[in-house]
């Protein structure tokens, strides 16, 4: 048996910490002895982390400015200051401090994994968490693999820092079956109506996130006269200045803010649209979870989008990332007949290639090989 640690920086909303979860769960415990440890003790996705996984954290509390601060040591003191216990394989789920702390690990026993969530475009910004791009460049070089979550995170990781270790993409993990199930709860039919075109976006409210651009679209569309309605699942610092726009607006009848749902999927399934507008993106595990439940998607074009939908639009809308591009996108399924009911199918065929078996699989044989 293989003893196994994940390091995360906490337990929060992200998507990455969701498909850590998602992962950890459904893999083999015959074969994997595995841990989860946090650098700060927070978030909500702890609580679905089965009995069989190991928890660790390394402080109750989130330290302001921690980024800098462990900058002070260097990345093998951090390593025996927070890791402390052996592991056969060692894994930093997230980009930054993570890498760093686990780069630090000096055991030629140990075999070392990055994870590479988004992308960085620059080295700079590859480096924010390390004191320089030499140290970031030194401290992957350390590692046995690195692995993306599509391939455009993989050609952007390798041209920004070409870090000469195995590179691989493996696809994020989605509790497909637990997904289907969740979405046939009831949904208060008081807050859905079926004369509306329901459009759905998914995720923490941040302004990297750009759901201030799907409620200006929505208030263009309700101008001309388009029946729709745009339902916001997640919580975050934007929360107050959407709540804002929406009251200056009087768009209260056409926008609503659902907050952070333990199941989002309840209402994602019974919208006819999901909606991406990020500025920056790794390998969307909101709209994956969209294709999973067959719901259309149509999104700004980011990393890992062409990849999911197809470099000609095969099973969602891919536009250019400006606002402009993103209102034409969504109109098109006001105008164009049958375009909703397309995409819902070409959603559910695509979604099939993110169940949880497959991703759960192949991430084992990573681990088993190196």
């Amino acid at each position: 048996m293989k003893k196994v640690l994940f390091l995360i920086h906490d337990m929060g909303q992200g998507g990455a910490e969701k498909v850590l979860v998602n992962l950890v769960n459904h893999m083999d415990h015959s074969k994997f002895d595995i841990t989860v440890m946090t650098l700060f003790d927070s978030g909500e996705n702890r609580q679905f982390l089965k009995k069989s996984i190991r928890y660790r954290t390394w402080c109750e509390k989130m330290i302001p400015g921690n980024s800098h601060l462990m900058k002070m040591l260097s990345s093998e003191r951090l390593h025996k200051l927070i890791v402390k216990e052996r592991y056969d394989i060692e894994v930093a789920y997230l980009e930054g401090p993570c890498a760093r702390v686990i780069s630090g690990c000096n055991d030629p026993g140990v075999k070392k994994v990055a994870w590479i969530h988004i992308e960085q475009h620059t080295a700079e910004r590859a480096a924010e968490s390390f004191r320089s791009v030499m140290e970031a460049k030194a401290c992957y070089q350390r590692f046995d693999r690195i692995i993306c979550v599509s391939q455009t995170v993989k050609q952007d990781f390798l041209q920004t820092l070409q870090i000469p270790v195995p590179h691989e993409v493996l696809y994020n993990t989605n509790e497909s079956d637990r997904i289907l199930c969740l979405s046939n709860e009831a949904v208060n039919p008081e807050i859905m109506f079926p004369d509306e075109i329901k459009l759905v976006g998914v995720g923490k409210l941040l302004k990297s996130k750009g759901f201030d651009r799907i409620v200006r679209i929505v208030k263009r569309l309700k101008e001309q006269g388009y029946p729709v309605h745009f339902y916001v699942l997640g919580e975050g610092p934007e929360r107050n200045s959407l709540q804002k726009y929406i009251q200056q607006n009087r768009l209260e009848d056409s926008i609503t803010l659902l907050g952070y749902q333990l199941n989002p999927y309840k209402f994602v399934a019974k919208c006819d649209l999901f909606i991406c507008a990020s500025y920056a993106e790794g390998f969307s595990t909101a709209a994956t979870e969209a294709l999973i439940l067959g719901t259309p998607v149509c999104t700004v074009e980011v990393s890992g989008m062409k990849e999911m939908l197809g470099e000609n639009n095969e099973y969602g809308l891919v536009v250019e990332n400006r606002d402009e591009a993103l209102y034409q996108g969504i109109r098109r399924f006001f105008e164009v007949p049958g375009l909703l009911e397309h995409y819902a199918k070409q959603a559910e065929i695509r979604g099939k290639d993110f169940s949880t078996e497959k991703t759960v699989r192949k991430v084992e044989k990573m681990l088993m090989s190196i």
